[in-house]
């Protein structure tokens, strides 16, 4: 080698110190290992790396004996390799250049690296710089994705609602909700910004009233990816505006609605009547002698005999009812979720009821009655100001009784009257046929669609009038449901349909599910026992008995229902879902019934296959069972159409007039044994 250099070392020897050098040094450290991987490669005493902006040199050209080769990558120029001595062969010009080709590569990597690695940090930076902005707000700010679940949130959320970032970040929103059920995510992610005021919950349990403004998160594309939500909170304003409207819209001494809110609050309700063509009525309630108690006893009595009369009236009515103080001794009522106005007249007397027990106040015995008067709507009136009007004409017709003041119920019109009458009638017969061997059941058989065996019954109740015959069952059932006949009416059924379901039994027939309505008043925690005690009582196996409750049986006290239903299965005895779609359930609750069954309405099942919206809900509901492992059966079922509809869409079970009307005992045994295949 030329001027006494150091023996050469191959290429692949002097990429791998390149690559070790570009890893490991910087600056002059770096220059100074490059040149000597250049003396070493090259063999030559005089090989230099000169990096760009060095104070080197700027030559338009390499000096004589001179070999320059740049190094660069693109358009990056990192300088240049310089090998003095002279003499150079192709060799030397081939290993210096691949030299210098490395040497660009890895220090464009390295800059590319660096410069990542500054923007990173600038990021980095800025959103530390954001981060301490947003935690010294006093709001609450916290984004979440499109499914609702938190990907960010600042101190003001951790102070509003006590759980650290690292407790709240990758849980669903709903856990903040002191409501069971919530919308936000799915109904605004696709409609941008909204405010509302919300109920929240606190890590502690307290649950307060927050200001919520939601806006969307959007990506670099602006797409949608999640909503970002602030939240204030507000409770002391709700609070006070609460206090505010009970001032304005309640009777301070009662405690319950005044004539105000009572008329807005009608008003309300008789839209929704107007709409679903229902009906309402309005109780007007005078107390009798409260004028004499108040005069002699004074007014301090007279405020506590109202504040306990009113708290009588409301343990006395539903929770959906509305009752109000007008005035001094009146009282209002109002009724809406009743199916006949006749229903009123039970309730009339249930609040006169109420009051039967005297009342003790400063340790004497007071004892106050009440007249009734009852206007319905829209026979008397379609606002609330016009059928209290005529409530008062009522209840003075009623005061004019003058035998039993305490006990006067009077309609507005006429004709109600009479009705009325005729209704105590009913309700008169319907307990007298209760204790006397007047009540019978039929049997209306359901047919399973596949094979077309008779796999149950349902049992009905009839009431066989010895002067009027058969009296139909619209015309005593709601009068049950309304007096609180229906439990002892529903006791009966249970009672003769075991005992019916013993004689089968023991006749040799197959188990048939025999299906017993239960009503929502029967279905208390004593439901299960009293089962369980008719069954063991006939010595009679589980499966030979169903229970069939309807949807709003179901949608008062959640957990309480599901603990009845739950010990009813344990007993082995099934259970069915009737008038399926025609309640409010929900689909979240649905899945958590223990049920067996769902039952379709005769309402859907009349319109099908003609109407599609009959079709639509039959179908549905078929889908929903089958997706839940139910049974379906629908009921009304009267032509083949019908039938054939039912069999396509998946329905299990069928009843009605195609198969068969409801039989008595005997009747229907015999075509049990005669016409109809059993299942063994």
């Amino acid at each position: 080698m030329s001027d006494g250099a150091n023996d050469r070392i191959d290429f692949a020897g002097a990429n791998a110190a390149v690559c070790d050098a570009v890893l490991r040094l910087r600056g002059d450290a770096l220059t100074e290992e490059l040149s000597r991987v250049a003396r070493v490669l090259l063999g030559r005493r005089h090989a230099v790396f000169v990096q760009r902006g060095e104070d080197a040199p700027q030559l338009l050209g390499p000096a004589e004996g001179v070999l320059r080769q740049p190094v660069q990558a693109d358009a990056a120029n990192f300088g240049y390799y310089e090998i003095g001595g002279g003499a150079f062969t192709e060799t030397d010009r081939r290993d210096l250049a691949g030299l210098a080709k490395l040497t660009a590569t890895l220090l464009q990597v390295q800059s590319m690296a660096q410069r990542a690695t500054r923007a990173y940090a600038q990021v980095e930076g800025q959103l530390a710089h954001q981060s301490q902005i947003l935690d010294q707000l006093q709001e609450s700010v916290l984004t979440t994705d499109l499914l609702g679940y938190i990907t960010s949130w600042n101190k003001g959320a951790e102070r509003m609602f006590g759980y650290t970032a690292l407790e709240a970040i990758g849980t669903h929103i709903l856990f903040l909700y002191a409501d069971e059920e919530g919308t936000e995510p799915d109904t605004f992610a696709e409609h941008g910004g909204r405010f509302m005021e919300v109920r929240r919950k606190k890590k502690s349990g307290e649950v307060f009233w927050a200001s919520l403004s939601l806006s969307p998160l959007c990506d670099l594309e602006d797409k949608p990816i999640g909503l970002i939500a602030y939240l204030s909170d507000i409770t002391e304003r709700k609070l006070a505006e609460e206090r505010l409207n009970h001032l304005a819209y309640y009777d301070e001494l009662t405690g319950l609605p005044n004539r105000t809110l009572f008329a807005r609050l009608v008003d309300q309700a008789l839209m929704v009547a107007q709409r679903n063509v229902g009906t309402g009525c309005i109780l007007l309630i005078d107390l009798n002698r409260f004028k004499l108690i108040n005069g002699t006893l004074g007014r301090g009595v007279g405020d506590e005999l109202l504040r306990q009369v009113a708290r009588r009236f409301r343990d006395a009515l539903r929770e959906e009812d509305v009752v109000a103080h007008l005035s001094g001794d009146e009282f209002a009522v109002g009724l809406f979720d009743i199916r006949q106005h006749f229903e009123a007249t039970t309730v009339a007397q249930k609040l006169q009821a109420a009051l039967a027990e005297p009342f003790v106040i400063e340790g004497q015995k007071l004892q106050v009655g009440a007249s009734v008067g009852i206007s319905v709507y829209p026979t008397d009136g379609e606002d609330a100001e016009t059928l209290l009007r005529m409530a008062d004409i009522a209840m003075e017709r009623a005061k004019q009784d003058n035998e039993s003041p305490d006990r006067n119920v009077a309609f507005y019109c006429n004709d109600m009257n009479q009705g009325m009458q005729e209704r105590m009638r009913i309700e008169s017969g319907l307990r007298h046929a209760l204790g006397h061997g007047e009540l019978t059941l039929y049997y209306q058989p359901k047919f399973e669609i596949g094979s077309g065996q008779v796999v149950g019954a349902e049992a009905l109740v009839r009431w066989v009038h010895p002067e009027r015959g058969v009296v139909p069952p619209a015309e005593f059932i709601p009068l049950a449901e309304a007096t609180g006949l229906i439990v002892q009416v529903g006791e009966w059924v249970l009672e003769q349909a075991c005992a019916q379901a013993a004689v089968w039994n023991r006749a040799g027939l197959p188990p048939l599910r025999l299906a017993v309505n239960v009503s929502a008043r029967e279905f208390t925690p004593s439901l299960p026992g009293r089962v369980a005690d008719t069954l063991k009582r006939y010595r009679l196996d589980p499966s030979w008995l169903e229970l069939e409750i309807t949807e709003s049986t179901l949608m008062h006290d959640i957990e309480r229902v599901i603990g009845i239903m739950d010990r009813i299965n344990q007993l082995g005895v099934a259970l069915s879902l009737d008038d399926f779609g025609t309640g409010y359930s929900s689909l979240s609750y649905l899945k958590r019934f223990p049920i067996n069954t769902l039952k379709i309405d005769r309402s859907f099942t009349t319109g099908i296959p003609a109407d599609a919206s009959d079709c639509a809900i039959a179908g549905t509901i078929i889908s929903i069972g089958r997706q839940l492992r139910h049974r379906v059966i629908a009921e009304g079922v009267e032509t083949l159409e019908q039938l054939e509809f039912l069999r396509e869409s998946g329905c299990d079970e069928v009843q009605g007039y195609l198969y068969a009307k409801p039989l008595p005992a005997y009747e229907f045994e015999q075509s049990l044994r005669e016409n109809w295949l059993l299942t063994a």
